[in-house]
């Protein structure tokens, strides 16, 4: 018979571990009698004794992980998501198989991600927006910060003000192009509705520039044209301007014809000595021509750090979305009404419908507000990044350490330090206070475990993507001495250059 103990010391899961050791050291001993002995549930005892885990080592049947390995890996899905990486369903269902076949277990269900997200709260599904893979290394506090320094001092050095800041950009139509709407159709109808837009792909270029006190200096059209056609001009303002180039993109002539555009509605405006014009870094607005008509004319130009204008810059924030929407609401709209044909002097006039409403002073106001120029506030944008700003190691702690799941090398060893004391002085401290600390020690060790083993496969598949393309760039370019058709086997006669 067990001697007496004093339950108030131990948890739920020390009393059946205690509860087991009895029985092995005496098996006369019957289960029932044990199990009130020790103030535990007989069914629980049963199970554990036929080897059935416990939940607080595995989950229930919903989960192929352990808890220490689910642990890991929403912790290395925080981690990917917080720079930037949010891994995808399958990448997260690959983490998840790669921890079970450590231990040569089987493979997790097509659903189970989705059963993991809804059991933790702390990680959730999201659609993802497609994003060059350099803007998204620019987001970073470190490429950011220097940006608002940059702008700060140039308007304290020539003292400009918040109303002679200006920005100005580019962006491309489609003319014909319109979006997608809701409609209104049968409820027996199966197929998914399409809506009509006109065939033509022309692409028309425009260049807007916004004043930080919300107004619009007159849009500067680029056609894809030879010549100017008088139709252009019938009924829309007389201060918008049209240029003509080969592909309707600019260039380094159109550039300085625009500048001057710009010089002609700002200059009786300007309230400084100094006007500031917040520029990307395209060719057209580093020529040589461009920046000396600046110079003369008392303008300084800033360009912003590659890859970041849809953070960054006004229009792109605030003004080019809405505009686009808009636009192509209102070809949807034409379509819809049998307009099968949209030609400049049709894209003019639904510019001209839209461009109001959309370049409102509210609307630019907020543009600059949200990229921090207008009051200068980096923090708006720091904020609002994928990639998060990295935090610097905590200093070694000079208080007395206190008992907690270990997360890295230096908490392992003042944990296993304390267990020592712990043991050395035994008659000092309860029994159930040391196996806490030991349960705390196991499952931080279990995590560090699993979260290695994360990583290690993650490295493995991307040495082997890695490998795939050094093997492709090392390979021959190989030309067909033949223009005719050939199958994916190749043409017989190869050249090699």
């Amino acid at each position: 018979m067990p001697p007496p103990i004093d339950l108030e010391f131990f948890s739920r899961d020390d009393r059946i571990t205690l509860a087991i050791k009895a029985l092995k050291c005496d098996a006369s001993l019957s289960q029932r009698h044990v199990a009130a002995l020790y103030g535990v549930p007989r069914s629980t005892l049963k199970d554990r004794v036929k080897g059935i885990a416990s939940r607080r080592d595995i989950q229930p049947n919903r989960s192929n992980l352990t808890k220490a390995e689910e642990e890991a890996l929403v912790k290395r899905i925080r981690d990917l998501s917080s720079r930037g990486f949010a891994p995808t369903v399958e990448e997260v269902r690959n983490m998840a198989n790669s921890l079970l076949a450590a231990r040569g277990e089987g493979q997790v269900g097509v659903c189970w991600v989705y059963r993991l997200v809804k059991r933790q709260p702390d990680i959730k599904t999201q659609l993802s927006r497609p994003r060059d893979y350099k803007r998204i290394l620019c987001s970073d506090p470190a490429i950011i910060e220097p940006w608002f320094r940059l702008v700060a001092n140039m308007k304290a050095k020539y003292g400009i003000l918040d109303e002679d800041t200006y920005n100005f950009d580019e962006t491309g139509f489609q003319i014909s192009l319109g979006g997608s709407v809701k409609v209104v159709t049968a409820s027996q109808q199966r197929l998914k509705p399409i809506s009509r837009q006109a065939g033509d792909k022309e692409w028309i270029t425009l260049i807007a520039a916004i004043n930080a006190m919300g107004w619009l200096i007159p849009p500067f059209f680029i056609f894809r044209a030879k010549n100017h056609q008088q139709a252009w001009y019938h009924g829309n303002p007389k201060d918008w301007r049209v240029a003509v180039s080969d592909k309707g993109w600019t260039n380094n002539e159109i550039g300085v014809a625009w500048l001057r555009h710009f010089i002609d509605h700002t200059t009786a405006r300007t309230v400084g000595g100094y006007r500031l014009l917040i520029i990307d870094g395209h060719e057209s607005h580093q020529s040589v021509l461009f920046q000396d008509i600046c110079k003369e004319n008392n303008i300084i130009t800033l360009c912003m750090p590659p890859h970041t204008s849809h953070i960054l810059q006004p229009l792109d924030v605030g003004c080019f979305g809405p505009l686009k929407r808009a636009y192509k609401k209102e070809v949807g709209a034409l379509a819809n009404y049998d307009v099968n044909h949209i030609d400049k002097k049709a894209f003019l006039a639904a510019f001209l419908a839209v461009y109001k409403g959309v370049f409102s002073s509210n609307n630019i106001r907020s543009g600059f507000r949200a990229t921090g120029l207008v009051p200068i506030n980096s923090e708006v944008v720091i904020s609002r990044l994928e990639i998060k700003p990295r935090t610097p190691s905590p200093p070694l702690p000079t208080t007395t350490w206190q008992p907690r799941t270990p997360s890295n090398a230096f908490e392992i060893d003042a944990h296993s330090t304390l267990i020592s004391d712990r043991i050395r002085q035994h008659h000092s401290s309860s029994p159930a206070s040391i196996i806490e600390m030991v349960q705390q020690f196991n499952k931080g060790a279990k995590m560090m475990v699993h979260s290695y083993a994360l990583m290690a496969d993650e490295m493995g598949r991307l040495r082997a993507a890695n490998a795939a393309a050094t093997e492709r760039k090392q390979r021959m370019s190989r030309h067909a001495r033949t223009a005719s058709p050939a199958s994916f086997s190749g043409p017989e006669a190869w050249t090699t250059r």
